[in-house]
């Protein structure tokens, strides 16, 4: 039998997606339970979105002849390959339950019976995704939905639908089972204060169970065609949150990706999670298995699963950062999300002012430490960071140049590596990026700028030189990778910019820490018709970094 429902199914589920999306940032700023790391709204939003690109992808048919069945089963798998974080996760399962039971009862029409059949069987799939379910979370407010469906369809005057129904008629009765559910949602919500203590000392309400309100209330408005029902704002917390409940999981990376194999067997693999990590989620089936933990050591939970499938879709978030920048935003910085972009960039740095540099180009930076050797893992979260659909990272070393480009093989989001082998070259090359252009098409525009820069260096010795020129401490000098001079700084510099500067119309310095010249004597040096520009880096080990073009 024909499903009148399914030709309006992705506008109603557009709807709810343009809700949540409309409230992300709120539904962040609730964020205290279980890690206050503020991703709440997003990690919903993302878990939405994917479930809307597949019906988009599913849309080259007409709807309703593609079928109920291959609908809810691309819907669910959408959902839980497209989740992230422990909200997002969960709501991937209560998309999973109720498809499930949808895909169960072939032939019927979407009516108050099957949508109360539907919600409990999304709480069950909810609670029995958390080894240890907590009260007062999104976990309550699924199954406070349920159970007020259930009980109310006694007082319905049309609990079933059979036959042919008006699309208008189906949408209102439809709606009418929502807005029950969504009262029982909202006091829920409310409730959740008084049963979990994170929540009742912050002051706030629990963002997961309160963004599932907001999904329902997106899906009331699209079934009406009027404007969702209105929810009242919620506040973020009202005092810092420096108690123990508040701070983040004591490991560092939120971890997510997929598995896909045979006979995957998911509790076997949570326990040895739950070994080298925290806030544990394994969800899925025997075929496909979605993984959420928290840990200092992504590669040690994938070689767990590595003999057992394919491990795809992998993401990871610095819940470090995430938090420093929650806090931030809580204290009245700015927000950090920005409206997205076509590329965004990632950079690995080192020095305040050349993190100052990179952030004004509008770079996402990787702070690499004294030593510029980020992690392929912090590289990852960075691109994971970026508010963008495609990204470019610049690895600034050599040595970085490998981890790079493993965080851009195990990104989710697609990603290239521009071979940028200092930071000055980054920072030159980065006048040719375009956050309105792909990432391949900046990836080819910022390494034509790379073959125009000539790159060069001075600093200190750290040891005395085996063939007698130099000795510890004295001046360095190197155009691209090359040993060009060495003595004294003034004699060195003047030797190491003549090289560097032929024919060049501009020189770049970007003075380290501790460097013992200024820029007027910098000037003073430069060769020819050249004019310097000059900047304070901070960067260690490197006087002075150069750049010409």
């Amino acid at each position: 039998m024909r499903d009148p429902s399914l030709e309006r199914f992705r506008s109603a589920v557009a709807a709810a997606y343009a809700e949540l999306e409309s409230r992300r940032e709120e539904v962040n700023d609730l964020n205290v339970f279980p890690v206050a790391d503020g991703d709440t709204g997003d990690n919903m939003a993302m878990t939405m979105r994917a479930v809307l690109d597949e019906l988009d992808r599913m849309n080259g048919s007409p709807i309703d002849e593609i079928g109920r069945d291959e609908i809810v089963h691309a819907v669910a798998r959408a959902a839980l390959l497209g989740a992230r974080g422990n909200s997002g996760v969960i709501l991937s399962q209560i998309v999973r339950g109720a498809a499930a039971e949808l895909v169960s009862r072939p032939g019927e029409l979407v009516d108050p019976v099957l949508v109360a059949a539907a919600f409990a069987r999304a709480a069950d799939a909810a609670y029995s995704s958390v080894r240890e379910p907590a009260e007062g979370t999104m976990l309550t407010a699924i199954r406070a939905m349920a159970h007020r469906v259930a009980q109310d369809l006694a007082h319905m005057d049309t609990p079933r639908l059979n036959g042919h129904v008006e699309p208008a008629e189906q949408d209102e009765l439809l709606a009418e089972v929502l807005e029950r559910a969504l009262e029982a949602g909202k006091e829920a919500v409310e409730r959740g204060k008084e049963q979990l203590p994170a929540l009742r000392e912050a002051g706030v309400v629990d963002a997961g169970a309160y963004g599932l309100t907001v999904i329902v209330s997106g899906l009331i408005g699209a079934l009406r065609g009027e404007a969702p029902p209105p929810l009242e704002h919620q506040d973020p917390p009202r005092r810092s949150l420096h108690l123990p409940q508040h701070e983040s999981s004591r490991y560092r990376y939120c971890t997510n990706f997929a598995v896909s194999g045979s006979g995957l067997e998911r509790e076997k693999f949570v326990p040895l999670l739950e070994e080298i990590g925290d806030s544990v989620l394994v969800v899925g089936d025997d075929e496909t298995l979605k993984v959420h933990v928290h840990t200092d050591d992504p590669d040690r939970v994938i070689a767990l699963f590595a003999p057992h499938g394919q491990v795809s879709r992998f993401d990871v978030a610095d819940m470090r950062e995430q938090v420093a920048e929650r806090a931030a935003r809580l204290d009245g910085g700015a927000r950090r999300r920005r409206e997205t972009a076509a590329c965004g960039v990632v950079v690995a740095a080192t020095g305040k002012g050349l993190i100052r540099l990179f952030e004004e180009l509008g770079a996402l930076v990787v702070d690499g430490g004294q030593t510029l050797n980020p992690s392929t893992y912090e590289l990852l979260a960075g691109i994971h960071d970026v508010d963008a659909e495609q990204v470019i990272v610049l690895p600034n070393s050599s040595n970085v140049l490998m981890a790079a480009e493993r965080a851009a093989e195990l990104s989710e989001k697609p990603a290239r590596v521009v071979p940028t082998r200092s930071q000055q070259a980054g920072l030159a090359a980065l006048i040719a990026f375009d956050p309105s252009r792909s990432s391949l098409e900046n990836a080819e525009a910022l390494e034509a700028e790379l073959s125009r820069i000539r790159t060069g260096g001075v600093a200190p010795a750290a040891r005395d030189d085996a063939r007698g020129r130099f000795h510890t401490g004295d001046a360095l000098g190197y155009v691209d990778e090359e040993l060009v001079a060495w003595g004294g700084l003034r004699e060195t510099l003047a030797a190491t910019l003549a090289r560097l500067a032929e024919d060049a119309e501009v020189v770049t310095c970007i003075a380290g820490e501790g460097a013992p010249l200024g820029e007027e004597e910098l000037a003073a040096l430069v060769p020819g018709e050249s004019e310097l520009e000059f900047h304070e880096g901070g960067q260690p080990a490197w006087w002075y970094l150069l750049a010409a073009e």
